[in-house]
């Protein structure tokens, strides 16, 4: 595998926010757990995940010879997933649709579409 640059990572996703513990950005590859880099402003953050992005597929290449990782966006989502859960999750999961008056389906999409997003790292 050839030595990934910046073109090659840039197609992955980033997720930058601000950190006040280093009083900074620092910006996340999804793609690539571990993955980060931190800077003044977002975009600088993003330039050195990016740079990051690019030693760490490089080393990947290098020791593994494996194939990167497929970008998020380059995935076609079928909009169909399995979820597996206790039953007791399901049961009640079951009476609230019930109670709606909507199916299970619709229920779970209803309450992930406004769940808040987790930040945790």
């Amino acid at each position: 595998m050839a030595s990934p640059g910046p073109a090659d990572t840039i197609r992955y996703t980033y997720r930058v926010e601000w950190s006040a513990r280093i009083e900074g950005y620092v910006a996340r590859c999804l793609e690539l757990r571990g993955v980060s880099g931190s800077a003044p402003t977002a975009s600088e953050a993003i330039a050195r995940a990016e740079r990051e992005a690019a030693e760490h597929l490089a080393a990947m290449g290098d020791m593994f010879g494996g194939e990167p990782p497929t970008p998020l966006t380059d995935h076609d989502f079928s909009g169909t997933f399995l979820v597996r859960t206790s039953r007791e999750l399901h049961a009640r999961l079951a009476i609230e649709a019930a109670e709606q008056h909507v199916s299970l389906n619709q229920w779970v999409v209803q309450k992930l579409a406004n769940r808040p997003p987790s930040l945790d790292w």
